[in-house]
Protein backbone atom coordinates (compact mmCIF):
# COMPACT_ATOMS: atom_id res chain seq x y z
CA UNK A 1 0.00 0.00 0.00
CA UNK A 2 1.34 3.30 -1.48
CA UNK A 3 1.75 6.15 1.55
CA UNK A 4 -0.47 9.32 0.28
CA UNK A 5 0.72 11.55 3.30
CA UNK A 6 3.39 13.24 0.90
CA UNK A 7 0.89 14.22 -1.90
CA UNK A 8 -1.38 15.46 0.60
CA UNK A 9 0.51 17.32 2.06
CA UNK A 10 1.96 18.74 -1.25
CA UNK A 11 -1.53 19.76 -2.15
CA UNK A 12 -2.41 21.25 0.87
CA UNK A 13 0.98 23.56 0.62
CA UNK A 14 0.06 24.71 -3.14
CA UNK A 15 -3.96 25.26 -1.36
CA UNK A 16 -2.28 27.45 1.34
CA UNK A 17 -0.32 29.99 -0.99
CA UNK A 18 -3.41 30.50 -3.28
CA UNK A 19 -5.86 31.25 -0.32
CA UNK A 20 -3.59 32.92 2.19
CA UNK A 21 -2.10 36.03 0.39
CA UNK A 22 1.64 36.64 1.53
CA UNK A 23 2.90 39.83 3.69
CA UNK A 24 5.75 41.99 2.76
CA UNK A 25 7.69 43.85 5.91
CA UNK A 26 8.60 47.24 4.71
CA UNK A 27 11.16 48.97 7.00
CA UNK A 28 9.22 51.65 9.56
CA UNK A 29 11.98 53.86 8.91
CA UNK A 30 11.94 54.61 5.60
CA UNK A 31 11.40 57.58 4.05
CA UNK A 32 10.95 59.70 0.41
CA UNK A 33 13.47 61.32 -0.29
CA UNK A 34 13.27 65.05 -0.12
CA UNK A 35 13.97 67.83 -3.13
CA UNK A 36 16.29 69.86 -2.51
CA UNK A 37 15.58 73.58 -2.66
CA UNK A 38 17.32 73.86 -6.33
CA UNK A 39 15.15 71.33 -7.67
CA UNK A 40 12.02 72.57 -6.49
CA UNK A 41 13.26 76.33 -8.39
CA UNK A 42 13.52 74.58 -11.24
CA UNK A 43 10.58 72.57 -11.42
CA UNK A 44 8.67 76.03 -10.49
CA UNK A 45 10.32 77.22 -13.90
CA UNK A 46 9.42 74.44 -15.70
CA UNK A 47 5.55 74.64 -15.03
CA UNK A 48 5.96 78.43 -15.29
CA UNK A 49 7.48 77.64 -19.42
CA UNK A 50 4.64 75.28 -19.80
CA UNK A 51 1.85 77.61 -18.05
CA UNK A 52 3.62 80.34 -20.14
CA UNK A 53 3.49 78.41 -23.64
CA UNK A 54 -0.25 77.53 -22.86
CA UNK A 55 -1.49 80.97 -22.15
CA UNK A 56 -0.22 82.46 -25.37
CA UNK A 57 -3.26 84.84 -26.18
CA UNK A 58 -2.90 88.25 -26.16
CA UNK A 59 -5.33 88.68 -23.30
CA UNK A 60 -5.87 86.73 -20.45
CA UNK A 61 -8.28 86.51 -17.61
CA UNK A 62 -6.61 86.94 -13.93
CA UNK A 63 -7.57 83.74 -11.60
CA UNK A 64 -8.99 84.09 -8.85
CA UNK A 65 -7.45 84.27 -5.27
CA UNK A 66 -6.83 81.39 -3.54
CA UNK A 67 -8.61 80.82 0.31
CA UNK A 68 -5.57 82.05 1.63
CA UNK A 69 -5.53 85.53 -0.34
CA UNK A 70 -9.24 86.08 0.52
CA UNK A 71 -8.69 85.62 3.94
CA UNK A 72 -6.07 88.23 4.40
CA UNK A 73 -7.86 90.45 2.36
CA UNK A 74 -11.02 89.65 4.69
CA UNK A 75 -9.15 90.07 7.79
CA UNK A 76 -7.82 94.19 7.86
CA UNK A 77 -9.67 97.29 5.95
CA UNK A 78 -7.92 97.89 2.77
CA UNK A 79 -6.80 101.60 3.17
CA UNK A 80 -5.68 101.78 -0.26
CA UNK A 81 -9.33 101.88 -1.59
CA UNK A 82 -11.11 102.75 0.69
CA UNK A 83 -10.41 106.08 0.57
CA UNK A 84 -12.20 106.88 -2.32
CA UNK A 85 -15.77 106.31 -0.42
CA UNK A 86 -14.41 109.07 2.07
CA UNK A 87 -15.78 112.96 2.68
CA UNK A 88 -13.55 115.24 0.35
CA UNK A 89 -12.48 112.23 -2.36
CA UNK A 90 -14.80 113.28 -4.75
CA UNK A 91 -13.88 117.22 -4.34
CA UNK A 92 -10.23 116.35 -5.28
CA UNK A 93 -11.08 115.30 -8.72
CA UNK A 94 -12.47 118.97 -9.62
CA UNK A 95 -9.81 120.87 -7.86
CA UNK A 96 -6.69 118.66 -9.95
CA UNK A 97 -9.04 119.54 -13.31
CA UNK A 98 -9.33 123.20 -12.11
CA UNK A 99 -5.90 123.55 -11.28
CA UNK A 100 -4.35 121.54 -14.25
CA UNK A 101 -6.83 124.36 -16.14
CA UNK A 102 -4.64 127.30 -14.43
CA UNK A 103 -1.45 125.96 -14.51
CA UNK A 104 -1.52 125.78 -18.25
CA UNK A 105 -3.26 128.39 -19.01
CA UNK A 106 -0.48 130.96 -17.29
CA UNK A 107 2.43 129.44 -19.41
CA UNK A 108 2.89 132.21 -21.64
CA UNK A 109 2.12 131.65 -25.63
CA UNK A 110 -0.16 128.92 -24.10
CA UNK A 111 -3.35 128.34 -26.82
CA UNK A 112 -6.91 128.50 -24.46
CA UNK A 113 -7.54 125.28 -26.47
CA UNK A 114 -4.20 123.90 -26.19
CA UNK A 115 -4.64 124.38 -22.62
CA UNK A 116 -7.78 122.52 -22.54
CA UNK A 117 -6.51 119.57 -24.18
CA UNK A 118 -3.25 119.29 -22.19
CA UNK A 119 -5.78 119.13 -19.15
CA UNK A 120 -7.46 116.91 -20.23
CA UNK A 121 -4.89 114.38 -21.41
CA UNK A 122 -3.04 114.99 -18.09
CA UNK A 123 -6.03 114.06 -15.98
CA UNK A 124 -6.89 110.75 -18.49
CA UNK A 125 -3.11 109.73 -17.80
CA UNK A 126 -2.87 110.17 -14.24
CA UNK A 127 -6.32 109.09 -13.40
CA UNK A 128 -4.64 105.83 -15.53
CA UNK A 129 -1.86 105.68 -14.01
CA UNK A 130 -3.51 105.54 -10.23
CA UNK A 131 -6.88 103.33 -11.29
CA UNK A 132 -5.55 100.77 -13.61
CA UNK A 133 -1.66 100.65 -14.37
CA UNK A 134 -0.58 100.06 -10.52
CA UNK A 135 -0.95 96.90 -9.16
CA UNK A 136 -0.81 95.89 -5.31
CA UNK A 137 -1.31 98.18 -2.81
CA UNK A 138 2.19 100.30 -0.95
CA UNK A 139 1.25 99.00 2.65
CA UNK A 140 2.65 95.25 4.18
CA UNK A 141 -0.12 94.22 6.53
CA UNK A 142 -2.19 91.96 4.14
CA UNK A 143 0.41 89.50 3.33
CA UNK A 144 0.17 90.13 -0.44
CA UNK A 145 -3.47 89.51 -0.53
CA UNK A 146 -3.67 92.44 -3.44
CA UNK A 147 -0.68 92.08 -5.24
CA UNK A 148 -2.40 91.26 -8.59
CA UNK A 149 -5.56 93.71 -8.96
CA UNK A 150 -5.14 97.09 -9.53
CA UNK A 151 -7.21 99.72 -7.14
CA UNK A 152 -9.99 99.88 -9.88
CA UNK A 153 -10.77 96.19 -8.79
CA UNK A 154 -9.85 96.69 -4.87
CA UNK A 155 -12.36 99.35 -5.01
CA UNK A 156 -15.68 97.92 -2.90
CA UNK A 157 -14.69 94.61 -2.74
CA UNK A 158 -14.53 94.82 -6.91
CA UNK A 159 -18.69 95.29 -7.19
CA UNK A 160 -19.60 97.21 -10.67
CA UNK A 161 -21.63 100.64 -10.76
CA UNK A 162 -21.33 101.53 -7.14
CA UNK A 163 -21.64 105.78 -6.31
CA UNK A 164 -18.52 105.77 -6.31
CA UNK A 165 -17.36 104.09 -9.21
CA UNK A 166 -20.47 105.48 -11.33
CA UNK A 167 -18.64 109.01 -10.35
CA UNK A 168 -15.24 108.64 -11.60
CA UNK A 169 -16.98 107.36 -14.79
CA UNK A 170 -18.41 110.23 -15.28
CA UNK A 171 -15.84 113.07 -14.38
CA UNK A 172 -13.97 112.20 -17.83
CA UNK A 173 -16.96 111.91 -19.48
CA UNK A 174 -18.07 115.60 -18.46
CA UNK A 175 -14.35 117.06 -19.17
CA UNK A 176 -14.13 115.14 -22.67
CA UNK A 177 -17.17 116.98 -23.24
CA UNK A 178 -15.68 120.25 -22.14
CA UNK A 179 -12.71 120.02 -23.69
CA UNK A 180 -14.56 119.35 -27.10
CA UNK A 181 -16.64 122.59 -26.48
CA UNK A 182 -13.56 124.78 -26.19
CA UNK A 183 -11.26 123.00 -28.53
CA UNK A 184 -14.00 124.11 -31.27
CA UNK A 185 -14.48 120.68 -32.51
CA UNK A 186 -11.33 120.59 -33.88
CA UNK A 187 -11.17 117.00 -35.86
CA UNK A 188 -7.72 116.44 -34.88
CA UNK A 189 -7.94 117.59 -31.02
CA UNK A 190 -11.75 115.47 -31.07
CA UNK A 191 -9.70 112.67 -31.88
CA UNK A 192 -7.07 112.95 -29.65
CA UNK A 193 -9.92 113.56 -26.77
CA UNK A 194 -12.02 110.57 -27.57
CA UNK A 195 -8.59 108.61 -27.64
CA UNK A 196 -7.91 109.76 -24.20
CA UNK A 197 -11.46 109.02 -23.13
CA UNK A 198 -11.31 105.45 -24.43
CA UNK A 199 -8.17 104.67 -22.39
CA UNK A 200 -9.96 105.69 -19.11
CA UNK A 201 -13.35 104.23 -19.69
CA UNK A 202 -12.44 100.45 -21.43
CA UNK A 203 -10.53 99.91 -18.06
CA UNK A 204 -13.90 100.60 -16.09
CA UNK A 205 -16.38 98.56 -17.50
CA UNK A 206 -17.06 95.12 -16.51
CA UNK A 207 -16.05 93.69 -19.75
CA UNK A 208 -12.54 94.58 -18.36
CA UNK A 209 -12.57 93.24 -14.99
CA UNK A 210 -9.45 91.50 -14.11
CA UNK A 211 -8.49 91.49 -17.93
CA UNK A 212 -4.95 91.46 -18.85
CA UNK A 213 -2.51 92.09 -21.37
CA UNK A 214 -0.06 90.16 -21.91
CA UNK A 215 2.62 92.98 -22.83
CA UNK A 216 1.44 95.02 -20.34
CA UNK A 217 1.37 91.99 -17.15
CA UNK A 218 3.07 89.28 -16.34
CA UNK A 219 2.14 85.70 -17.30
CA UNK A 220 -1.17 84.36 -15.04
CA UNK A 221 -1.00 82.14 -11.49
CA UNK A 222 2.50 83.48 -11.72
CA UNK A 223 2.48 84.00 -7.71
CA UNK A 224 0.53 81.13 -7.23
CA UNK A 225 3.71 79.03 -8.59
CA UNK A 226 6.39 80.71 -6.77
CA UNK A 227 4.73 80.42 -3.21
CA UNK A 228 4.79 76.37 -3.54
Amino acid sequence: MTDTRPRILENTAKLSSIIIPRTLAYATNTQIPARSPSERRRMNEGSKKSRRRRSSSLLYQEPQESMEHLSDQAAIPNLNANWVNAKGAWAIHFVLIVALKIFFSIIPGMKPDTSWILTNITYMFGSYLMFHWVRGIPFEFNAGAYDNLNMWEQMDNGDQFTPTKKFLLSVPICLFLASTHYTHYDLTYFTINVLALLGVIVPKLPMSHRLRVRFLSGPPDDRYLDER
